[in-house]
This record gives structure tokens, sequence and C-alpha cells, in this order.
């Protein structure tokens, strides 16, 4: 017990001090939980003989917390009236951004000599852009007032929809043994499951909305959040135990609360809890990896990065494009996906859960080590976009015209 309790004193020590350093240099803080986790880790820290926290049962449990508050968070963002209102101008962007994207993604994987699974994990991690790195940064920019955050929260939008489908599909192929010869009949089992149990979350979303809304209609802080706590953490569970993704039954059960009353009260008294289980789970992403097999995937890492910038900021371009704005705006928004971070490293984490080296140890460090580069240098981008446009202006002239 006393041990258990040192190690989650260390998690939390590490946690605040990666928070006071992302701090300082202005720079997102996911990466840096993600290096303080590999650094308090058995990798690094066990191997120096020091004390330091096991990849053990609790930690995990407390991570797959985080990965439901994230995704419930997201969910309380949408509803399907407000989606239906300005699906037109989400769905133009959307498309061109998956369409460049994801199949880049895939096609690397496959040139990789990796499977079919394996490659589609690897598009989708290359593909999602970060939410709360790239929301975050457009505030502190004072980019959220410009022209060019429409197109861009409208692309994130069209993203979050998307790798809710993905990751329902991929957790059934990774689970349901990857569809070979002898899995099909699982995969297919697993798909009717998951999309089964979704279309229910989804039917409660929709008519739901006075049974939300009673349920948390109660005065008092505690039960408040107690209640929010004990819809969301158990339907979660009972889609992981089904092999259904937990991330996206919370992302349901968060739409199914949006349209209760009590968005604000939720985000207001649940934001903290939400930020330190998030925490943990990116600090959980960096316990399971060794950094040496970082070196490992170096090639591959190299790859990735210098492919799939130019293919975001092509794919944020175009989008822009699609919504009228000017080729300088255009390009501000394609500079602004360019940081990956909380998704890809979800999808991180299923693939640990698969069955093959690639799945459970290859992915995983390519993600962090993916995630580390495009968190910083998407954050450095956004900052620094007036030397990209200069840049890209000296190869093709970029007007500057407000639209």
């Amino acid at each position: 017990m006393a041990a258990g309790l040192l190690e989650l004193g260390e998690l939390f020590v590490v946690l605040a001090v990666a928070g006071a350093v992302a701090l300082r240099v202005g720079l997102s803080v996911i990466p840096l939980y993600v290096v303080g986790g590999m650094a308090a880790g058995p990798f690094v820290a066990g191997r120096l003989g020091v004390p330091y926290v096991p990849d053990g049962e609790l930690l995990t449990v407390l991570a797959e917390v985080g990965i439901v508050l994230l995704l419930f968070f997201l969910g309380l963002e949408f509803s399907l009236d407000r989606l239906l209102a300005s699906r037109s101008a989400i769905t133009r962007a959307g498309v061109i951004d998956v369409a460049i994207n994801l199949p880049l993604g895939i096609a690397l994987g496959l040139a990789l000599g990796w499977s079919v699974v394996e490659a589609l994990l690897l598009g989708g991690i290359v593909y999602i852009s970060s939410s709360a790195i790239v929301t975050k940064t457009l505030i502190d920019l004072g980019w959220i007032a410009d022209e060019e955050a429409e197109p861009i929260l409208g692309t994130l939008v069209f993203e979050d929809l998307f790798i809710a489908v993905y990751l329902a599909v991929v957790t059934s192929l990774v689970l349901g043994g990857g569809g070979g010869a002898g899995g099909l009949g699982g995969v297919a089992r697993s798909l009717a499951i998951a999309f089964g149990f979704l279309g229910l979350l989804l039917v409660a979303v929709q008519y739901g909305t006075a049974f939300f809304a009673r349920v948390l209609d109660v005065p008092e802080t505690e039960a408040f959040v107690l209640r929010t706590l004990a819809v969301v953490v158990p339907v979660a569970g009972v889609a992981l135990a089904l092999g259904v993704s937990e991330a996206v039954a919370a992302f349901f059960v968060g739409m199914g609360f949006s349209t209760s009353g009590h968005r604000e009260r939720i985000e207001q008294l649940l934001t903290p809890v939400r930020d330190v289980f998030a925490a943990v789970f990116f600090f959980w992403i960096g316990v399971g990896t060794d950094p040496l097999t970082l070196a490992a995937v170096a090639v591959p890492l190299v790859a990735a990065v210098a492919l799939t910038t130019p293919a975001k900021v092509l794919s944020g371009y175009l989008g822009g494009q699609a919504y009228g704005l000017s080729e300088r705006r255009s390009l501000r928004v394609g500079v602004g996906l360019v940081p990956r971070g909380e998704f890809s490293l979800v999808i991180a984490a299923l693939a640990a859960s698969g069955s093959t080296p690639v799945l459970q140890e290859t992915i995983p460090a390519l993600a962090v080590g993916y995630v580390l580069v495009m968190s910083g240098l998407g954050t450095v981008l956004m900052q620094r976009s007036d030397v990209v446009e200069t840049i890209v202006g000296r190869i093709r002239p970029v007007d500057g015209a407000s639209r």
C-alpha cells in the first residue's frame, strides 16, 4: 500500500514539474507529460536504479478514465442539430483533409511492409490533428477571432466525428484478430456489436434529452459531479467489455449531455477532473515507451514527419480555399492543423493491445515520437506563420487580401 502511494505521489510530482516547464517555455504540455512518463518509468528511472512508476493495473485504469473524459468533453461540444446546420462547409474541408492525409499514412505503413490493419492505424495517427493543442494555440495567438479560425475548427469537428467511426472500426479489427482467414467472422461479429451498441447510444442521444437533464438536475456540486461520472464511466466500461471503443462511447454520452441544459456546469466543474486524468493518460503513454525503441523507429519517424507536415499544410490550405479565404489565410489554416497530440496517442494505446510486434511495440513508439515532434513543430509553425508565408511566397506568390 505504501509503495503504491509513493508511486502515485511520484507521478503527480512529475506531472506538476512538466506542467510548470510547459508554462515556462510556452509549449503544449502534452509532449512534456509523455516525456515525464518515460523519465519516471521502468525504462529510464528503473534502469538507473532509482524509484520508478511501474506500468501497473492502477495506472492503466486511471489512464482509461483520462481517455473517457477527453472524449466525453469532446462530445459535449456537439449536438446533432448544430452539426446539421453547418454540415456543408464542414464536409467540404473535412473530406479534403481526410482524402489527403489518411491514405498517405496508410501508404507509408504499407511501404514499411506492415499489414493492412497496422497501416490503417498509422494512417489514423498521422491524420488526426490535436484539437486540444490547436484550439489552445488559436486562443493564445489571438487567431480565434480571425477568419481562418472557422475552417480550422470546422476541420477539427469533421476529424473528431470521423475518428469516432474510425475507432469503432479499428477496435474491432485489432481485437478481432486483424481480419485474417480465420478471423473474418470474429471481425464481422465485433463490427456488428460495435455499431449495434453505438446505434443504441445514438438513439439515446437523440431522444434522451429529458433523461440526461433529469439525471443532473441536482443543486449540490458533489452529487452533480458524481452523477455525471456515474453515467459516462459505466457506459464506457460496458462498451470496452463488448469490444467497442470506450472513447467513442464516451463521445456519444457527451453528445447526450450537450443538449441537457447542463453543459456549461459540467465544463465548469469537471474540467479540472478531466485535466488531471488526461495528464495521467499522457504520462501512462510515456511509462510504457522505451526510449531505446524511438531510435529503432527513427527512419519511419523522419519519413512520417517529412511527408505529413506539408500534406497537412496542403489539405488545410485547400480547406481554407473551400471556405473562400484568401491564399494567405488559407495557408494559415494549413499551418494551424499541423499539431498532433491526444488522439494519435489514443490510437497508439489501442494498437498496443494488439497481438503483433508492430502493434505492441513499433506503432506506439512511432506514435510517441511523432507526437513529440509534431506537437512542438506545429506550435512553432503557428507562432511563426509569417516565416512560413515568406518561404512559400518565394516559391509561389501568396496574396494577402482578407478574403
